[in-house]
C-alpha cells in the first residue's frame, strides 16, 4: 500500500486552492491549503508536510521569496508553479533548492508524477 503524502499548496488564488485540494484530496493526498506565503509559514509550524508546491506570483511574497524562506527553516522538497514558465524561473528556482516546477495550467498527472518523484527521492537521502 502506498504511503498517504501530505501537500502544502501555496497559491493567492483561492479557486485554484479548492479545486487542487479537492482533486487530490480524492486522489489520497493529505492536501493542506495557504492564500499566502506567510500563512504558509504558519501551516508549516503545525503541520506534518512532505512536499510543497508553490506558486511564483503572489501578492504577499513572490515565491522565489518565499521559497528562500522556507528553505531555510525546513528540509521540505518544493515544487514551484508558474503561469509564466521561463528556463530563467525554473533554473533560479531550482539553484534555491527547488526540486522542480510545473507549468499552470496544471497537468494534473504530471503535477501528481512530479510529487511522488520529489516524495521519494526525498526519503532516500
Amino acid at each position: 500500500m502506498e504511503e498517504k503524502i501530505s501537500l502544502l499548496i501555496i497559491d493567492d488564488e483561492e479557486d485554484f486552492l479548492d479545486i487542487m485540494f479537492k482533486r487530490l484530496s480524492k486522489r489520497g493526498f493529505t492536501v493542506f491549503t495557504s492564500i499566502s506565503c506567510n500563512n504558509g509559514l504558519e501551516v508549516l509550524k503545525q503541520n506534518q508536510v512532505d512536499v510543497i508546491v508553490l506558486d511564483v506570483l503572489m501578492p504577499d511574497k513572490d515565491g522565489i521569496e518565499c521559497l528562500k524562506e522556507i528553505k531555510k527553516l525546513y528540509n521540505i522538497p518544493v515544487i514551484l508553479l508558474t503561469g509564466h514558465a521561463s528556463a530563467k524561473v525554473g533554473l533560479e528556482s531550482i539553484k534555491l533548492g527547488a526540486k522542480d516546477y510545473c507549468l499552470k495550467p496544471i497537468d494534473l498527472e504530471e503535477l501528481i508524477e512530479k510529487i511522488r518523484i520529489v516524495y521519494r527521492d526525498s526519503k532516500i537521502q
